[in-house]
C-alpha cells in the first residue's frame, strides 16, 4: 500500500469513527430523554402518596420508631420500603427533622418508575461513554481539545459520579431528574453551538500533562456540579422547613416536592462533604496547570484569563470551606458562598472560553 493510500484509509477511518461518535452521542441523548420522562413519572406518582405527607409521624422525638419500614398497599399484597432516616443538622440548636421518603414518596408505582429511570440512565451512560471513546479514537488523543469534547466528557463523568454514588448505596436518587435535565441541556448546547469537527491539537497541548490536568479539571467540575445541585435544593428545603417551624403553610406544589427530599441538614452535609472532598484535587489541578504552562510557554503563571478564573474559583471555594468552619457562617450564608463559587467555575468554563481570548483559546471554542 502506498503512503497516499494509507493516508486516505486513515482519514476515512477517522471520519467513520467521528460519525460513529456523533451517532452515539445523539443516541445517548435519546435515552437520557426517556430517563428524564421516567424520573418525571416517579415524581408524579410519588405526589399521590400519603407516605411523604406523614413522614414526620414516623419519628418520635427525632428518633426512628422501632419496626421495619413503611408498609405500602400494593395490588395483590404489600410492599416494604425503607423508613426515612432521621438526620440531625450540624448547627447547634437547630431543628431535627427526618429525611423525606424520596421522589417516589412511598408509592410503589413511583418507585418502579424511579428504578426504570436509573436503568435508562445506566444505558445512556454506557452509550455516551462509547461515543466519547469513539471521538478519542477518531483523533488519536484524549477527547479534551475543545469545548465540545470537554462538554461530552464532563457530562459523562457527572452521570458516572451519580451512578457510582447509587452503587455505593447513597441516598441520591433525588438527583436523577436534575442531572438528566442538565445533561440534556449541555449535550444539546454541545452538538449545536459548541460542535467542532475532529482535529489535531496545537503543539502546546501535546503533553502528558493534558491527561493529568484536564482529566482532574473535568472530574472536579462534575463533583462541584453535584455539590451545587445539593446546595440549591438545601436552600429551598431550609426555607420550607423554616416556614413549617413558624406555622406558615407552604403551597401545595412546594409541599409535594420538598417534603420528599432529604432534610435540609442532609442536603447541607452532603454538599459540604463533596465540595470539601474535591477541593484538594482542584488545588492539584491548578498546580498541574502551572507546571504544564511552564513546560509549554516557559512561565508557570501568566495571569491568563483561564488561570485567573481558576484561581478565583479556588479562592471562592476556600472561602466557603472556611465559612463552614466558622459558627456564624454555617447554613444559608455558607450555601450562598458555595453558589458564588460554582458560578465562578461555570464562568471559567463557558464565559472565558466563549467571550475572552487567551492562551487557553484553541480550536475556536
Amino acid at each position: 500500500m502506498t503512503l497516499a493510500a494509507a493516508t486516505e484509509l486513515a482519514t476515512a477511518t477517522n471520519e467513520h469513527l467521528a460519525n460513529m461518535s456523533n451517532t452515539l452521542i445523539y443516541s445517548a441523548m435519546t435515552v437520557y430523554t426517556l430517563a428524564f420522562l421516567a424520573y418525571i413519572a416517579e415524581w408524579i406518582f410519588g405526589s399521590r402518596s400519603k407516605v411523604a405527607r406523614t413522614a414526620n409521624a414516623l419519628t418520635d422525638g427525632g428518633k426512628q420508631q422501632a419496626g421495619p419500614a413503611v408498609t405500602v398497599k400494593k395490588a395483590g399484597g404489600t410492599a416494604v420500603l425503607e423508613r426515612p432516616k432521621v438526620v440531625v443538622r450540624a448547627a447547634a440548636g437547630a431543628r431535627d427533622v427526618p429525611d423525606g421518603p424520596g421522589a417516589h414518596g412511598g408509592d410503589v408505582q413511583g418507585d418502579m418508575y424511579g428504578r426504570i429511570a436509573v436503568s435508562l440512565t445506566v444505558l445512556a451512560f454506557v452509550v455516551q461513554l462509547a461515543g466519547v471513546i469513539a471521538r478519542a479514537a477518531s483523533v488519536g488523543r484524549a477527547p479534551w481539545g475543545n469545548m465540545y469534547e470537554f462538554s461530552i466528557t464532563f457530562t459523562t463523568v457527572a452521570v458516572g459520579l451519580y451512578l457510582a454514588l447509587l452503587a455505593l448505596k447513597k441516598n441520591v436518587r433525588w438527583l436523577g431528574l436534575f442531572l438528566t435535565t442538565t445533561v440534556l441541556l449541555l449535550l444539546g448546547l454541545a452538538v449545536t453551538v459548541l460542535y467542532t469537527a475532529s482535529d489535531q491539537l496545537v503543539p502546546a497541548l501535546h503533553s502528558y500533562w493534558l491527561y493529568i490536568h484536564v482529566s482532574t479539571a473535568i472530574f472536579c467540575g462534575a463533583v462541584f456540579y453535584v455539590g451545587a445541585v445539593a446546595t440549591i435544593l438545601y436552600l429551598f428545603k431550609d426555607s420550607y422547613e423554616t416556614k413549617l417551624e413558624a406555622g406558615i403553610k407552604p403551597g401545595s406544589f412546594a409541599t409535594s416536592v420538598l417534603e420528599r427530599l432529604p432534610a435540609s441538614a442532609s442536603l447541607d452535609k452532603f454538599a459540604y462533604r463533596v465540595n470539601a472532598a474535591v477541593f484538594p484535587l482542584w488545588t492539584f489541578t491548578i498546580i498541574a496547570g502551572a507546571i504544564w504552562a511552564g513546560d509549554a510557554w516557559g512561565r508557570y503563571w501568566n495571569w491568563d484569563p483561564k488561570e485567573t478564573w481558576s484561581f478565583i474559583t479556588w479562592v471562592a471555594y476556600a472561602c466557603y470551606l472556611h465559612a463552614r468552619a466558622t459558627a456564624g457562617w454555617k447554613g444559608r450564608k455558607a450555601a450562598y458562598l458555595a453558589m458564588i463559587a460554582f458560578a465562578c467555575w461555570l464562568f471559567n468554563f463557558y464565559g472565558v472560553n466563549v467571550f475572552v481570548t487567551g492562551k487557553h483559546s484553541y480550536a475556536g471554542v
